[in-house]
């Protein structure tokens, strides 16, 4: 089995085919418990931005593989008080054995990973989110039986968990379709990356035609409509984002056998029902509970305790 061992994941380009698959596979078997590792190591959560799924799944992760967490809040440590984080990098590469960081700039994360020998994780950047993308495809593979040459339907903001999607997506063969208001719409350079990643099978489209998007679609994936940081601008964005709603009339135009995700936390009556998201179609809990499984596979790999 090929092993990550010592290896950073800044994003989940970082991941080829092969390990990819390995990573989900892993974390079924940890989840089923036919495999069950052990390993006294220490994990640091360096979060500068809130977070419940993450935090708790990284931590209980960790846990139940025999490890310790120490919870580095920027708010009581140096590097809230202005230390440069190549210092900080520094100093923590010799105490923890793994660092998960949750920030606003990918730029940060390339300086802990350029500063530290141990293995860095992004745990959310402003540019990717991909240990979600992992537990979404690891939700998608018990529902489907396999990841590729399924269709996904990523509804609203083009933010940094569509950017993970479209990445993850082209590592694995998947038709992605994107609908979100022109102005909202991914990155570029996300697009013409997945493109360069690409396996067989692999398709792109991005629309502002949230019906047409979904039409026989397997998947519909939704969040929130202004990401961490952009609360402020909440409330305007509602009218621009309503045709996006997930709802029951925009899941009718979705395969009948759709399923439906959220990566949380979700404001319920914007860009999902509470319909769909308690729906017989919804499996938004069985995808919060994969995080668990999901980064316990990649930190099991990363260590090199498989």
């Amino acid at each position: 089995m090929t092993t990550l061992k010592g290896r950073d994941i800044l994003g989940i380009g970082d991941l080829s085919v092969a390990e990819m698959a390995e990573v989900l596979e892993l974390g079924a078997q940890l989840k089923s418990g036919e495999r069950s590792p052990h390993c006294k190591k220490v994990l640091g959560l360096l979060f500068y931005k809130a977070s419940t799924r993450t935090r708790v799944s990284f931590s209980v992760a960790m846990y139940q593989l025999g490890g310790q967490v120490i919870d580095l809040n920027p708010s009581v440590t140096q590097v809230g008080r202005g230390e440069p984080i190549t210092d900080t990098a520094r100093v923590l590469d010799r105490y923890l054995d793994i660092l998960a960081v949750r920030t606003f700039k990918q730029s940060d994360l390339e300086t802990f990973a350029n500063y530290a020998d141990i293995p860095i994780i992004n745990a959310l950047s402003d540019l990717e989110h991909p240990c979600q993308i992992l537990a979404d495809f690891m939700t998608i593979q018990e529902c489907f039986g396999q990841v590729s040459g399924i269709t996904a339907t990523y509804l609203g903001d083009g933010n940094n968990v569509a950017h993970s999607l479209i990445l993850g997506g082209a590592l694995m063969g998947m038709k992605i379709r994107v609908a979100t208001p022109k102005t909202y719409q991914p990155d570029p350079m996300i697009i013409e990356k997945a493109k360069q990643l690409a396996v067989e099978g692999f398709e792109i489209i991005v629309t502002d035609d949230p019906i047409a998007a979904v039409e026989g679609s397997q998947v519909l994936y939704t969040d929130v409509w202004a990401s961490m940081g952009q609360e402020d601008l909440a409330e305007s964005r509602i009218p621009i984002f309503e045709p996006y709603q997930v709802n029951d009339n925009l899941l009718s135009h979705a395969d009948k056998d759709a399923i439906v995700l959220h990566c949380l936390p979700a404001h319920r009556g914007e860009e999902i029902t509470d319909g769909v998201i308690e729906g017989k179609q919804s499996k938004v809990w069985d995808q919060a509970e994969n995080r668990m499984h999901a980064q316990k596979a990649l930190m099991v790999s990363l260590l090199g305790v498989v």
